[in-house]
């Protein structure tokens, strides 16, 4: 310090205390000027790169994103799509099951009409055979109460086979046609 005291003593100098002296503005500018050019030469491109790969990181992210975006818009679509064509298939499955329901109905009815005939058919024969056999029945009972009336009305005796028959069918000849006549007299009041 002395010495600088002495080198300015001797220049005669009235420097002002608080301003550094020319050569250490120099030499200071020197100084900041190596480090801006290696700040600028090492700190700033990795500073850049680190920078740029963020950017490069982030943009990706947003076109992964709108990728993303697309694809789920994309999904979204498809789903819809096979939504509405399951609908639609759901729709002709009903439809369709509904037919066959009906035609089914068709067919247990027409089968249900068909068993009911074939029925109805069956106990016609079965009164018919009845009906008949009674009537068998009771032409039997009847010629042997009109051969049994006929020997005590006619005091002869019926026993041959033969005219005892003749008898009888006369009898039941005469009286189914009075049968006839009576349902014919009922058929023209009817009709009337």
């Amino acid at each position: 310090m002395m010495v600088t005291a002495l080198v300015q003593a001797a220049e005669g100098g009235d420097q002002n205390p608080l301003l550094p002296a020319t050569y250490d503005i120099i030499w200071s500018l020197v100084c900041i000027a190596i480090i801006a050019v290696v700040f600028v030469k090492k700190v700033v491109p990795a500073f850049t790169r680190v920078l740029d790969e963020r950017t490069e990181k982030i943009e990706g992210g947003l076109q992964a994103g709108e990728r993303a975006r697309a694809e789920a818009a994309a999904l979204r679509a498809d789903i819809e799509r096979e939504l509405t064509e399951a609908r639609v298939e759901a729709a002709k499955v009903r439809e369709q099951a509904q037919e066959d329901a009906k035609a089914i109905a068709a067919d247990v009815k027409a089968k249900a009409h068909a068993e009911a005939d074939r029925i109805l058919e069956s106990a016609k024969r079965h009164i018919e055979a009845e009906r008949q056999q009674a009537a068998a029945t009771l032409r039997t009972d009847i010629g042997v109460l009109a051969t049994t009336l006929a020997e005590r009305i006619v005091g002869e005796s019926l026993a041959e086979e033969e005219r005892r028959q003749r008898v009888i069918d006369r009898f039941l000849d005469d009286l189914e046609a009075q049968t006839d006549q009576a349902q014919q007299r009922v058929g023209e009041t009817t009709e009337a």
